[in-house]
């Protein structure tokens, strides 16, 4: 497997089992490794179950020969009936023991796999989740581990059980009847093969219509979801004419399919029962000459039919194996990956207390996914711990990279950004980050109440401390409004909650936090007045002895700050107060603030 343009390449197409694949893969037993003796014993109760099942068909036979009058042996009837009740509960016993094994191997093996690509996925920097989609990851954790999972718990199992059913069923059948068993062995085989062949194919042109089909269901999610464009460019016509043509792709593909299976039929009754009977009416010869007991025929034909199913079987897991190895890669190469944070319990360590004192030292700055677009253009600035400042510009040109510099989530090309006279990539990053708060601009809530979105903060802070963070951001009085109280369910990303309402939890679930450095990304430019004034009373209370950077859209709410810095194309082009940058004619910063208050 292998990672390009930050794509995690797909290896579930590729069946060959090379010696690297499966080292590689191999690394995925250590997971299995604290439960290996359930793993042994699981196997070795399964091998001792399918050897168990072997003597199934060959005691049935000999019973047909009692019956008959021709036994081999000094058995009777009843002695049959016991030893097969035995059996079938020791087969019984077995099989529910192996279950149990292998289902307490898989769940927590599976497990431990989820924690580790959970946290190895947590703990990557924000580029490496900035070059793949969402979607990619989420299929990592779900399909990905539920193949592995399947692979140990059933697939391995039935690989290995089928195997031991084979070899045995050969030496059977080769000691039992070899006159028989050596058509057999010339024929049946070739039969088997070539079916499986022909069944991969068949596989093939059923996935390629289920994705022709799959085709034509986004086409109907897109025009449905989007249908006020449709209506609105009258485009009813063309959408109608696209999905026709998708759906004419899947009747061709479904013909062929249909015509394919056809022949597979034919293939079946003709060759492969021809095979059969063939084989059988060989048998029935033997049996006329008397070289051969009626019940040794019978054990030959279930053996034989055991034998086939086995050959066949053993293909189908190849291809579930080698479609397991792949997720398996696709598993470990995120496993591998170093994180950039450990997670660990993160409230319950002392972590070191900034003052807050910022410095940008001609710092330059590319994207990683955009190495090509210089950013930031040597920024110097310097904010003093406590001090309020805002940075202001046009849409581009620099202020929410400096802020995301600022937090770690990207790596300087050149310069140097210093807090409190130290170097921020010299601090341990978990502890440096527990001294920043940011109130974004458009407040993301988890899904669950407003008590666990206000506690993501502080997790360990108390009732007490939770209820006067919730005061201070002025949220206090809509939550006591609700029937539920703290206990509110926001619903997905919060939309239970009016915009005003989702910005007071981030304010009191960052007051909760009582970070060193306050990051606010004009965290009141989308809200109504009202919301707005109750907002802004809030964030005056969190910025009240703490560094606090703001990102500027509307000037009206930054004329009190001790700096603005106004940014253009990635350059510091004036700064000053409010009252001095107003008095600059031709400044920039005039400009914009005669623009929006004019406009107001």
């Amino acid at each position: 497997m292998s990672m390009e343009n930050g794509q995690i390449e797909s290896t579930e197409n590729k069946p060959k089992l090379t010696r690297d694949r499966l080292s590689k893969a191999s690394r995925i037993f250590r997971f299995i490794r604290p439960y290996r003796w359930s793993f042994i014993f699981g196997m070795l109760l399964l091998s001792a179950s399918s050897l168990l099942f072997m003597v199934f068909p060959g005691a049935a036979g000999e019973m047909a020969n009692v019956a008959n009058g021709k036994p081999k042996f000094d058995y009777s009837l009843q002695q049959f009936g016991l030893f097969f009740l035995v059996l079938l509960l020791v087969q019984g016993v077995f099989s529910y023991l192996r279950t149990i094994l292998f289902a307490n191997v898989s769940e927590k093996g599976m497990a431990d796999v989820r924690k580790a690509l959970y946290q190895s996925l947590i703990t990557q920097d924000v580029p490496f989740f900035e070059q793949r989609r969402v979607g990619e990851l989420t299929s990592r954790i779900t399909s990905d581990v539920e193949k592995l999972q399947t692979a140990f718990s059933i697939t391995l199992a039935e690989f290995i059980r089928q195997i031991v059913i084979l070899i045995a069923g050969l030496a059977i059948i080769a000691w039992l009847t070899p006159a028989l068993s050596f058509i057999m062995l010339l024929t049946f085989p070739v039969v088997v093969v070539v079916a499986m062949v022909f069944g991969r194919y068949i596989r093939q042109i059923s996935k390629k219509r289920q994705d022709e089909l799959a085709n034509t269901n986004v086409i109907v999610e897109e025009t449905l979801q989007s249908f006020t464009v449709v209506k609105s460019f009258t485009n009813e016509w063309y959408e109608a004419l696209r999905y026709g043509k998708s759906i004419d792709k899947v009747v061709q593909i479904s013909l062929k399919f249909a015509r394919t299976r056809g022949l597979f039929f034919i293939f079946i009754i003709t060759v492969l029962f021809g095979a059969i009977f063939f084989i059988l009416w060989r048998g029935a010869l033997l049996v006329q000459s008397g070289d051969m007991e009626v019940g040794d025929l019978f054990s030959f034909i279930l053996y034989t039919g055991i034998i086939g199913g086995a050959i066949g079987g053993l293909g189908n897991l190849y291809t579930e194996l080698t479609s397991a190895l792949g997720a398996t890669e696709r598993i470990q190469e995120i496993l591998d990956r170093n994180g950039e944070v450990q997670p660990i319990n993160a409230p319950l360590q002392a972590h070191e207390r900034l003052q807050g004192y910022i410095e940008y030292r001609n710092v330059l700055f590319s994207y990683p996914t955009r190495p090509d677009i210089q950013v930031l253009k040597g920024i110097d600035l310097q904010i003093q711990a406590g001090q309020k400042v805002a940075l202001v510009g046009a849409s581009g040109a620099g202020k929410s990279t400096i802020v995301q510099l600022l937090l770690q989530f990207y790596k300087i090309d050149s310069g140097a950004i210093y807090v409190d006279g130290k170097s921020i990539y010299n601090y341990d990053l978990l502890k440096y980050r527990q001294n920043i708060a940011i109130v974004p601009q458009e407040v993301l809530l988890f899904g669950g109440s407003i008590r666990e979105n206000i506690l993501y903060g502080q997790p360990n802070a108390t009732e007490a401390q939770l209820i006067v963070a919730a005061q201070q951001a002025n949220a206090w009085e809509f939550i006591q409004s609700f029937p539920e109280g703290l206990d509110t369910i926001v619903g997905e990303r919060g939309v239970k909650l009016s915009g005003g309402q989702r910005q007071r939890v981030a304010i009191a679930r960052a007051i909760l936090k009582d970070p060193a450095i306050l990051l606010l990304d004009e965290a009141t430019s989308s809200l109504d007045a009202e919301s707005e004034k109750l907002v802004q009373e809030a964030l005056n209370r969190l910025m009240e002895g703490r560094t606090s950077i703001i990102i500027a859209h509307r000037l009206a709410t930054i004329r009190d700050v001790d700096c603005i810095y106004v940014l253009d194309n990635g350059h510091i082009v004036e700064q000053g107060t409010h009252q001095e940058l107003s008095l600059r004619e031709d400044g920039l910063y005039n400009t914009l603030a005669k623009l929006q208050f004019e406009m107001a």
